[in-house]
């Protein structure tokens, strides 16, 4: 649920960016850094609140980083210039940061070894679910009650959150602190590097062009706002499909599911422009595009656990930094690019990082790199 909370707040702009944009008189790149902020501002505090809390009990910093998030959605409900809602996402990054460091790895402490893959895909399962409820569900109270409404339901929402995570979550005190040395140390390792590079090209080909899907819709396929929120739920409902699927496969087949979820994000990206110009066409392409990118966050963490077995939190403050600074990045490029060109291009230039993707992961498996052996 708290993950639930982080996500919905953090793409929550997506489906309210062109409302939020009219508000205060801003293009829809610049509205875009609503997506930007939170993931920059997590890349740096994934390792630096990390490492500082290293020895604080897990729940604790849990309960401290949702109530964080909670105040940051009621700054947004309240802002009165576009510069508080960059404030409210820079408290937005904090908790990503420092949340998922702690969160992505710690189904190892809640359940027995046998069901950890099992636990990881429910605690990612709600990456999707953040999509197929929280965005739409965001984008209909929006269009109901304007984007203020959304961002104050959030907040009430997420102080429920932050009372279940206090009541219910177990007492998890630190059983090994992570330091900097450990983090340097994980980052020369080959595995790791090609998660890294992995992660980055798929996390850039996706936030540059789902970021802007909402003004594609609207340019390109000429659907109407109530009609993109059910586009959104229907993507939504096959992320949360590929995040099972991709959950059961990538435990047995990293290279070849996380390759698979690449190809189907660049074949939906470049098509887009073409095949979404109909209805028919785009409702297709986003299911498709549910499906693999919900398998894209357990694969990454899978790839980033397996090559670092020993240090399950330390290869959660990497991916966490690593996927949030790309994230930003993504979001960054895709909105200067929709700035100077147009909906269709930032789909076609997204497609290619996609690509680069699947030939990245082919070299992984060419120079025939195996994971080392989980405890």
């Amino acid at each position: 649920m708290g993950i639930f909370a982080i996500v919905t707040t953090e793409i929550l702009p997506i489906g309210l960016l062109t409302s939020i944009g009219s508000s205060f008189t801003i293009s829809d790149g610049m509205a875009g850094l609503m997506m930007t902020m939170p993931g920059f501002l997590a890349a740096i505090s994934a390792p630096v609140v990390t490492v500082a809390t290293a020895r604080i009990d897990r729940r604790l910093m849990l309960g401290a980083f949702i109530l964080l998030l909670a105040l940051a959605n009621f700054l947004a409900a309240a802002a009165s210039s576009y510069w508080m809602i960059l404030i409210s996402r820079v408290m937005v990054g904090i908790t990503i940061g420092g949340f998922w460091s702690i969160g992505a790895g710690l189904a190892g402490r809640l359940v027995p070894s046998e069901q950890v893959g099992r636990a990881t895909s429910v605690i990612f399962s709600a990456v999707p679910l953040g999509s197929v409820l929280g965005v739409p569900l965001g984008t209909f109270i929006g269009d109901i009650a304007g984007w203020r409404t959304t961002f104050l339901v959030m907040g009430v929402f997420t102080i429920a959150v932050f009372a279940m995570l206090l009541v219910v979550v177990p007492a998890l005190p630190a059983v090994q602190a992570t330091r900097l040395n450990v983090l340097s140390g994980m980052l020369r390792g080959v595995n790791t590097r090609f998660a890294l590079v992995l992660t980055f090209l798929i996390v850039l080909a996706h936030f540059g062009t789902y970021t802007y899907v909402t003004p594609f819709l609207e340019q390109v396929t000429h659907v109407s706002s109530g009609l993109i929120t059910v586009y959104l739920l229907i993507y939504g409902v096959a992320g949360i499909v590929g995040n099972f699927l991709g959950g059961s496969a990538v435990t047995r087949y990293p290279r070849a599911t996380f390759a698979a979820a690449a190809a189907m994000i660049a074949s939906v990206t470049l098509l887009l422009p073409v095949l979404g110009r109909w209805d028919l066409g785009a409702v297709a392409l986003l299911i498709v595009w549910g499906i693999a990118y919900g398998a894209v966050p357990v694969c990454s963490q899978t790839w980033f656990a397996k090559a670092n077995p020993d240090s399950p939190e330390a290869s959660s403050v990497v991916f966490t930094a690593s996927f949030q600074a790309t994230f930003s990045i993504g979001a960054l490029m895709g909105g200067i690019v929709i700035d100077r060109s147009s909906p269709s291009t930032v789909m076609v230039l997204g497609g290619c990082a996609a690509v680069l993707m699947v030939f990245a992961a082919w070299f992984h498996r060419a120079r025939k790199i195996s994971f080392p052996e989980s405890p």
